[in-house]
């Protein structure tokens, strides 16, 4: 039997400039991606849903902010209420933030300045759709980018809500308690900074991304196994 390829929709809205490079890395690890465009009401059949870095609308009033009132995003909201699997990555977290799928914002960088560059992250659970094929503790090597990736979180924000953790003295961005990553209450929407679609080829410098979006695809083939 021919292993199954999950149908993974990639949101695009103006300013996403990660979309293509979400898509890729998607297809290049056994998923069928799906773009799908911010004006659409309703989703297609997915198996999960992929909000992907750049800079929706431009980044105006602040980073998704305006794309949070997407038409698209009521879907993404009914879909994670249902039980979907999401992701946000970089913009898509700040976008997930913004909705209320995560708790938290997203502030400019405490240096005030844009950083691009690989961190070094470590996985404190590995029982969620982003890590279930990383070890306890485990330290992946991802590149981040972005001008407002210092996460504060809610004050009553529960410690098995983080996900990714920067190494210490790795904090790009002066994330409270070094926090690069995170999961809902529910455990299937999921956000982080760092960018694991530009990460799974060793020709860029470290495959560790693919780890963490093989992880999401094998939740995304249990759940359409489920749905079938």
């Amino acid at each position: 039997m021919p292993e199954v390829r999950p149908r993974v929709g990639v949101l695009v809205f103006p300013g996403s400039n990660d979309d293509r490079d979400a898509a890729w890395a998607l297809q290049a690890l056994g998923a069928e991606p799906v773009l799908v465009w911010h004006g659409e009401r309703e989703l297609p059949a997915l198996d999960a849903v992929v909000l992907p870095g750049g800079f929706s609308y431009g980044d105006y009033l602040r980073c998704g902010a305006i794309a949070r009132f997407a038409p698209a995003m009521e879907s993404v909201a009914s879909y994670a209420a249902n039980g979907g699997l999401v992701l946000g990555i970089c913009n898509g977290f700040q976008i997930l933030c913004e909705a209320g799928l995560l708790p938290g914002v997203l502030r400019p960088n405490a240096s005030l300045s844009f950083i691009c560059r690989d961190v070094r992250v470590r996985v404190e659970r590995t029982d969620t759709h982003l890590t279930s094929r990383c070890g306890p503790g485990q330290v992946l090597t991802i590149p981040v980018k972005h001008g407002e990736g210092c996460y504060f979180p809610p004050p009553d924000l529960p410690e098995d809500q983080v996900v990714l953790r920067y190494v210490t003295g790795d904090n790009p961005n002066g994330s409270v308690d070094d926090i690069a990553g995170i999961v809902s209450e529910s455990g299937n929407v999921v956000g982080l900074m760092p960018h694991p679609e530009h990460a799974v080829d060793p020709l860029l410098g470290s495959a560790d991304g693919a780890l963490l979006l093989a992880s999401l695809l094998d939740a995304a083939r249990e759940r359409h196994f489920v749905g079938a």
